[in-house]
């Protein structure tokens, strides 16, 4: 049901908890496995609530839908959204045609490919990139080899559903972990197979500047490295907790990045929003492309992209070259050309 997903999608939206978030997605799985007149004949004699799946709050969303009313849960959520953006910050959202980072239930994210890619459509985006985790990153059930390729059968499966739909499209991809010599964890010929590569850190995150600039640059320079996902590897806020940049000659590293192509994600998580404001106004003076994304884990979180779009907007970024605001076409055709590199 339309209304419980979206209300779902606003408690993530929010960073409301996860167990009020899956009250509603499960609710929603229920209801779309009923009949529809099961359903009408449950909800006026108010029997709902004995379905596994639906409780008192969930119940009386479903009720009031079913009566052609909105339900109060939902105006009240739609009462309490963010006040309107700014112009700089809007003009540059609207620049947007798709999200470079999210991920899905395959790795650690809380839902399905094809609800990341349906909320993705509803956000207005021309694409959307899936980039679950890769092996070594075991906390996330990172994708093997075999998973990967199983995955990339799915995506071409509901890529010709959109494309007798409409211009939508889901985008291959992978955060492949850079490892501590600077490579990249995954074969390399599934790699070249993939329309998008974020590489990131998520390991040793205190070693050195002077081991962490070269690991960080080897993988810049690796010719299937689209993106360079949060830079610092931060944590300013949020349930993990906080943590401190990952320490690296930023000029070195985003001078590599201007001479290889690749772009420099501005990361949109509120807990995150990597990398740090002093550092995306180096990278911009640098030359750098960048890339403003979500790193969704929920379909909720695919709305975050205005954090980074604010941080660009403050630090005079140019909408030309955030990559994201290209075509499929011409997005595809630069990491093709990645791809050619010695």
């Amino acid at each position: 049901m339309a209304d419980l997903r979206e209300i779902a999608f606003l408690l993530e939206r929010a960073r409301e908890p996860t167990y009020r978030v899956k009250a509603f997605r499960t609710a929603a799985g229920v209801v779309a496995e009923l009949d529809p007149g099961e359903l009408a004949e449950r909800a006026d004699a108010g029997t709902l609530q004995q379905l596994t799946g639906i409780g008192k709050v969930t119940a009386l969303c479903v009720t009031e839908s079913l009566r052609g009313e909105p339900p109060v849960y939902l105006r009240r959520l739609q009462a309490t959204e963010d006040e309107p953006l700014d112009e700089a910050t809007a003009a540059m959202r609207a620049a947007l045609r798709g999200d470079l980072h999210t991920h899905s239930d395959w790795s650690d994210g809380g839902s399905p490919i094809e609800e990341m890619a349906e909320t993705a459509r509803r956000l207005g985006h021309e694409y959307v990139v899936l980039t679950d985790h890769s092996p070594r990153l075991t906390v996330a059930n990172g994708l093997s080899a075999d998973r990967l390729e199983r995955q990339l059968d799915v995506v071409a499966a509901l890529n010709e559903r959109y494309a007798a739909d409409g211009d939508f499209r889901i985008l291959t991809g992978i955060e492949v972990d850079i490892l501590d010599d600077g490579t990249l964890d995954q074969r390399p010929s599934l790699l070249e197979r993939l329309d998008v590569v974020v590489a990131s850190v998520h390991s040793k995150l205190t070693m050195p500047a002077d081991e962490m600039t070269p690991r960080m640059v080897a993988a810049v320079a690796n010719r299937h490295t689209d993106v360079l996902g949060h830079c610092t590897g931060r944590l300013v806020t949020g349930g993990r907790g906080t943590r401190p940049e990952s320490r690296f000659d930023a000029e070195v590293v985003f001078a590599a990045c201007a001479q290889f192509g690749v772009a420099v994600e501005i990361n949109s998580r509120p807990e995150r929003l990597d990398p740090p404001k002093r550092l995306l106004r180096l990278a911009v003076e640098a030359g750098c492309l960048t890339s403003i994304d979500t790193d969704a884990h929920a379909p909720g979180q695919l709305d975050w992209q205005p954090n980074g779009c604010e941080r660009a907007a403050r630090c005079g970024v140019d909408a030309g070259a955030v990559v994201n605001t290209w075509s499929r076409e011409q997005l595809l055709a630069w990491t093709a050309d990645h791809a050619v590199r010695p």
